[in-house]
């Protein structure tokens, strides 16, 4: 039995919706993300904010990944989750700030 990838859900997904990952590797990322209208960095708020509110957890480490290499700071992301509680509720917000302090915790314990 393989294991499924939690840190990409679009990756554990490949396997079994293959026309799924084609339409978001083909359209998504090359095409939506690459729109000079908004910045990544800005991209990145809107989706982890997105992600939050519509509680998509699994989704949230790797977008915060994401964030954090398009720019967005730790402190910017923990105000961003904060300012959602008010609009997404309390449990979103505490269960992404769970999420980000254990994905920045593993990610810090990665590095040399």
């Amino acid at each position: 039995m393989s294991k499924i990838n939690f840190s990409s859900p679009r990756e554990a997904a490949r396997a079994f919706t293959p026309k799924l990952s084609q339409f978001v590797d083909t359209t998504l990322y090359p095409q939506i993300w690459s729109d000079p209208a908004l910045s990544p960095r800005d991209r990145s708020l809107i989706t982890v904010a997105a992600l939050i509110a519509g509680g998509h957890a699994e989704e949230l480490p790797a977008h915060l990944r994401r964030a954090v290499g398009n720019g967005v700071s730790h402190d910017e992301i923990s105000a961003a989750i904060t300012h959602l509680a008010f609009y997404a509720g309390f449990p979103a917000a505490i269960t992404a700030s769970a999420i980000a302090n254990a994905t920045f915790t593993q990610s810090e314990s990665k590095q040399p």
